[in-house]
Formats: C-alpha cells, structure tokens, sequence
C-alpha cells in the first residue's frame, strides 16, 4: 500500500521583474530572477478508495465553501493538474489529496502554479514515477507558465512569456520577510495599467559569492510593474515604507504583480522581529518570516 505523501510548495519571488515588450497579442515578454522562500503551502497525498480533494490552513475559506470542502470538479490547479498527470501515467486517481493552504490568495507569490507543481512532483512519488520524465514539460505548461519552474523549485531566470526558463547556479540564502495587505491586486489589471518604457534583457553574473553581491545587482534592477500596482493597491507604498524603516533591512521590493512585498534582512533574528513589529502596528497584513534559497521542499 503506498504510503502517505507531503509535498511542500514555496513561495516565488520576482528577484527583480522587467518588462521587454507588449506582443500583439496582449502577453508582455518579461525578464525575471525568480527564488523560492522556504514559506509555503503543503500538499499531503493519501491512499482512497476514490478521489477526493479538501483544502485546510488559514486562507483555506478564500477557494472553499462554508465546510471547506473542495469540490471534485474544481477549477483549482492542484485538481487539473492530478487529473493531467494520473491520465498520462494510465493511473486511477484513488487519492484523497490535501491543499494547507498558508499563503495569500492571488497574492504574486505564485502560490497556485506551486500548488500545482507540488501534486506532479507528490503524485509522481506517490505512484514511484520519474520527475524528470519526458513528458512532464508540456504537460506543466498547458498548466501554466509558472508551474515548471516551481516544480524545479530552485533560482531561474524567466523570459520570454515565462516560458524561457534558465536554471541558476545556487544563490545566497538570506532573511526573508513576506508582506501582503490583504487587499486583491488583479494581474492583468496591472499589466494594462503599465506606462513605463520598455527595458532590454539584462545580462546577469554567473554567479553571487555572497548575500552582498547579490543585493548590489538587484539594486541596479526593477520591478517595472510596481507603479501600476500602487495605482490600484497604494498600501503597497505604506508596506514598503515599513520595511524601509527598519535598520536591518538590507533591501526591499514588490514581488511580481504585487500586491505582495518583500524585504532582504542582515540576520533572521531581526526578520522575525521585524515581523513581529510590523504584525503588531499592521494587524489586517499578512505577515511572514523565513529565508531565502533555502526552501527545503524534498
């Protein structure tokens, strides 16, 4: 009998996020450093006598109804993508598949596409099947351009639509503080409200001996989405003024299409005060403290 699977899905972080132009179809190629943090959602697979699919954690009541209980033809990508994978492996999707969900909902954090990612790489143990098989690029694809670098789960860099993935050397790991305000920051409201000039690619070291390196690079970068997303969520100028004030703080920004925010810390004892402080002034704020490049998700 196969045991009892947990997966665990970080969160991904927009480094840095250039846009390079607007296609004629209405997609933005995009040049990005993307990394995980080792705060996530988890998904736990077990044995059943048929499918079933239930959601728990803090933000489960966001995707579920009253009982939180998730139904089976949910659009959620954590059920398309348990479909996807068992009918191409030929397998009975006899699973009672758990989503913990901690992470904000829509938050640019990538959380769904990790979710996703998560159950290929859990229903791929759980069934003894290779994570590298052939055929597990386009299946994560058609999912979404984000699943295949989360299911790597490790530094890339993204161009193209998002579909241009070039695995990283290791990065530095580093104190982490994940903010979001709790207020909804729709993706493509944001890309249609960006005015700013388009960017070429940038070309990007080898690789970063330490926290500070890093930090000097990603200071010569942007996040060209950030002004379009404050026209829409302006408490993301109020969170960032947060991290700004605290002295430990090495480097913050906007993750991706917002609304979420991080902030780069000098040790993971003043991230986890300044979580606690930033919590305490900010109640309606999510508020979570980690590191980076250290997701520890295998």
């Amino acid at each position: 009998m196969p045991q009892t699977v947990s997966v665990f899905a970080p969160a991904k972080i927009n480094l840095y996020l250039h846009l390079i132009k607007r296609k004629r179809d209405g997609y933005h190629k995009l040049d990005s450093l993307v990394a995980f943090a080792d705060i996530g959602d988890e998904i736990t697979i077990k044995p059943a006598d048929q499918f079933s699919f239930e959601i728990d954690g803090p933000f489960a009541a966001k995707l579920t109804d009253t009982d939180k209980k998730a139904y089976i033809d949910s659009n959620n990508l954590v059920v398309k993508a348990a479909r996807a994978i068992s009918q191409i492996n030929d397998k009975s999707l006899n699973v009672e598949i758990t989503l913990t969900k901690n992470l904000p909902v829509a938050a640019g954090l990538g959380g769904g596409s990790s979710d996703a990612a998560a159950t290929i790489w859990g229903l791929q143990q759980y069934w003894k099947m290779p994570n590298n098989a052939s055929y597990l690029l386009p299946l994560m694809t058609n999912l979404g351009a984000d699943v295949p670098v989360c299911h790597e789960c490790r530094p890339a860099i993204m161009r193209g639509i998002g579909d241009e993935i070039t695995f990283f050397g290791d990065l530095p790991e580093i104190p982490i503080v994940l903010i979001n305000p709790m207020i909804a920051c729709p993706t493509k409201d944001v890309f249609i409200h960006h005015k700013k000039p388009f960017k070429d690619e940038i070309e990007i070291p080898e690789i970063f001996s330490d926290a500070s390196a890093l930090i000097s690079f990603l200071s010569r970068t942007d996040n060209d989405l950030y002004e379009s997303a404050i026209s829409i969520v302006p408490d993301i100028q109020n969170i960032l003024a947060t991290l700004d004030q605290h002295p430990s703080c090495v480097f913050h920004r906007m993750s991706g299409s917002g609304a979420s925010c991080f902030g780069l810390f000098s040790s993971f004892e003043a991230a986890q005060e300044a979580k606690k402080s930033i919590k305490q002034e900010n109640p309606d704020w999510w508020v979570a403290a980690g590191w980076l490049n250290r997701p520890e998700r295998y």
